[in-house]
């Protein structure tokens, strides 16, 4: 299974987080693998500066005042009802994600896909601190447990630049719009953060069609289109 999603999308947060939620309540989600992949949405953004949600929402979307404070606590608050808390959209800073998405890349490299993901996720909703600059990733990668210098050194040589572009756009070509956007055995897109039951719905449809039903043999007593067969004993 596959997830692309935006560092700074309070839905791809969500989303994540409820992905997971139906994995665990799968019957065999112990033999589900979540892959993360970036879909970088803040491009445009400098990348040496960082905004307010508040100033983004204005800028980009033309959303202030009473909208932005209801449009963004509401999602808090499904975060906050889903177990998901602390998750704070709205006091936060947005800005240039490239950097992290390369980040993200180069964890994934070293073995820690899922784990990258979620603590770039819990540092910048759950925590609000940024993930923009070196310095904020080299922290990260503190954290992770990989090696600062090579961190470092990749980062400063943008190794990762092109394979994070071309992850967005396989992403693109499987029909995606927008993130979060959810890739479920190769064949079911499944677009935006939806709630958890209908990932489990789609999960249980997907594993039902890879893994067709096969009835064990055997001569049991049973009825069928030419009535029913009763045993005879000696």
């Amino acid at each position: 299974m596959d997830i692309w999603s935006e560092v700074t999308c309070p839905w791809c947060g969500l989303g994540r987080h409820r992905l997971q939620r139906a994995v665990e309540r799968f019957e065999r989600g112990g033999e589900v693998e979540v892959v993360h992949h970036s879909f970088p949405l803040s491009s445009s953004f400098p990348e040496d500066r960082t905004f307010s949600v508040r100033e983004a929402l204005l800028r980009r979307h033309g959303v202030g005042g009473a909208q932005a404070e209801a449009s963004t606590r509401r999602i808090e608050a499904l975060a906050a009802a889903e177990g998901l808390s602390p998750y704070r959209v709205l006091d936060n800073e947005v800005g240039n994600t490239d950097l992290a998405h390369e980040f993200l890349a180069y964890a994934s490299a070293q073995g820690k896909n899922r784990t990258a993901w979620d603590a770039i996720f819990d540092t910048y909703f759950g925590k609000a601190e940024p993930v923009f600059s070196l310095d904020d990733l080299l922290a990260l990668a503190n954290t992770l447990g990989l090696d600062r210098e090579q961190t470092r050194q990749a980062l400063a040589q943008h190794r990762y630049r092109e394979q994070v572009r071309d992850d967005a756009a396989r992403a693109q070509r499987l029909g995606a719009t927008g993130a979060p956007f959810i890739v479920i055995d190769g064949r079911y897109g499944v677009p935006g953060a939806q709630d958890s039951d209908t990932l489990l719905d789609l999960l249980r449809t997907a594993w039902d069609d890879t893994h067709p039903f096969t009835p064990a043999g055997g001569d049991a007593p049973a009825c069928g289109s030419d009535g029913c067969v009763v045993p005879v004993h000696g």
